[in-house]
């Protein structure tokens, strides 16, 4: 079969609507609970921050290491899932994934001491980081193309309704002890069940594992070509030429380059400067500061004299602030484009953050913030969410999955997702230390970082709306 015939009969089947798009949204959603208990797992940690530092009476430095080493493990693992699943199959990386969030939730919610517990912490992120890969990759490869895009983003909002329920969850143990994070709930103390209850999602993504197909991406790469033709029918229009979209795979996978870090060396500071601006995007998305109100905000406001109940209430507020602005971003950033939402995004957040830093600086010795300062905050910290959620959570994986040349793209994306890695731990690691020394000045910090992003976009990053992957360059 020639070439051209093969690229036409691909075509068709591409037009070509599945014959079971349930089905197919059934795999999507199954694939993409691991991005439910990505988002779960990270944001988790918020409502035992202040259970931690009691039980085992600890220093904010201490503290910090312990919320952050689990992106040690998230680094760990989204550096090895593609190779794994390369050797293995997607599906059983899911499972490795959904037994080790398990045995993470198991191990936080009973631990024996602190090291031990951030043990089971760097498990969990060994998992995240195997989940946050593997999900989009498999998804990627089961869609049928006309509907890749929108199937694509179950990722995204599997993640940030992960944040919402695990905050949800967190509220509702802490109302059912009274309102003390070290009360006791079925023999355990609260902020070591809001840990536990983990295992109900973790053994959920496991089982659901079990009832989707193979990648026909993977099956076709180690020979199995009449299964992936069963799954191709599955998830592709009955027009399909089956024996032609086989072929084309093939073709595609006999073609790809595999980048390596050599191919990104180049220019006047090491790496060409498209992997710099790449890793300048990951940087600004992590050092305004986001991570701080997923894993530290019920400390934050217990900081400046809310009650435990409200704090953690707020925090499931803000989270869902976080989905509304997900969902509008996912609808504008095919319509306007990626560089103005980001724009959008920075002036928003750099405003939000200021008005915080004002008000965190009226604090008063006893720990407390003036009504009129208080209410600011907790509106500022709320605009806030919703103005990176609405453009730099969304824009800069979709600017890091466009603006690389083919020949780069997979060594390029990987450096740009460990910078972000590296920059999450940083903010998140720092934070108690710096709300110690000055709550005010950690926010104009970040404020500082919102106002810098702007030149950075304007200046240095083009807009990839509307371009063909083939034309990045």
């Amino acid at each position: 079969m020639t070439s051209t015939t093969t690229a036409a009969k691909g075509s068709e089947g591409r037009k070509a609507q599945p014959d079971h798009l349930g089905h197919v949204i059934f795999i999507t959603a199954a694939a993409a609970m691991g991005g439910f208990l990505f988002g779960y797992d990270s944001s988790v940690i918020n409502g035992a921050v202040e259970g931690i530092r009691h039980k085992y009476d600890i220093g904010s430095a201490a503290l910090a290491q312990v919320i952050a080493i689990a992106l040690i493990g998230c680094a760990i693992g989204a550096a090895t899932a593609g190779r794994v699943a390369d050797r293995i199959g997607r599906i059983r990386v899911m499972q490795i994934s959904a037994a080790l969030f398990t045995v993470s939730a198991v191990g936080s919610a009973v631990p024996f001491a602190l090291w031990d517990l951030a043990l089971w912490r760097v498990l969990g992120g060994i998992a995240i980081g195997m989940a946050s890969v593997i999900g989009p990759a498999y998804i990627a490869e089961v869609s049928p193309p006309a509907y890749r895009g929108r199937l694509g983003s179950f990722q995204q909002a599997a993640i940030v309704v992960g944040i919402a329920v695990s905050q949800l969850v967190n509220w509702g143990i802490l109302n059912a002890a009274g309102g003390d994070q070290r009360g006791h709930l079925l023999g355990i103390e609260a902020w070591q069940l809001m840990l536990g209850v983990m295992v109900v999602p973790a053994v959920l993504y496991g089982l659901l594992s079990f009832a989707i197909p193979e990648s026909p991406r993977f099956l076709i790469s180690v020979g199995k070509l009449d299964k992936a033709k069963t799954v191709l029918a599955e998830v592709e229009g009955k027009g399909t030429d089956l024996d032609a979209r086989v072929a084309e795979i093939e073709h595609a996978m006999h073609n790809e380059q595999k980048s390596t870090f050599k191919d990104l060396l180049g220019g006047r500071f090491g790496l060409l400067p498209i992997v710099w601006i790449g890793i300048g995007l990951s940087v600004f998305q992590q050092f305004v500061g986001i991570n701080v109100a997923f894993y530290y905000s019920s400390t934050l406001w217990q900081s400046v004299g809310v009650n435990p109940e409200s704090s953690f209430f707020y925090s499931f507020t803000t989270s869902i602030i976080n989905i509304v602005g997900t969902v509008i971003a996912m609808v504008l950033v095919d319509r306007i484009g990626r560089k103005p939402l980001a724009l959008v995004g920075s002036v928003g957040m750099a405003v939000s953050l200021a008005l915080e830093a004002w008000a965190f600086a009226s604090k008063s010795a006893d720990g407390t913030l003036p009504t009129g300062q208080g209410t600011v905050a907790l509106i500022a910290a709320h605009a806030f969410v919703l103005f990176f959620a609405l453009s730099w959570g969304v824009v800069v994986w979709v600017f890091l999955g466009e603006m690389f040349p083919n020949r780069i793209r997979a060594a390029a994306l990987g450096v740009a997702a460990s910078a972000q890695w590296i920059a999450n731990w940083a903010i998140t690691a720092s934070f108690p230390s710096l709300a110690d020394w000055n709550l005010s000045g950690a926010y104009i910090i970040y404020a500082v970082f919102a106002v810098l992003s702007i030149p950075f976009v304007m200046k240095f990053v083009k807009e990839t709306k509307g371009k063909a992957l083939e034309e990045m360059g």
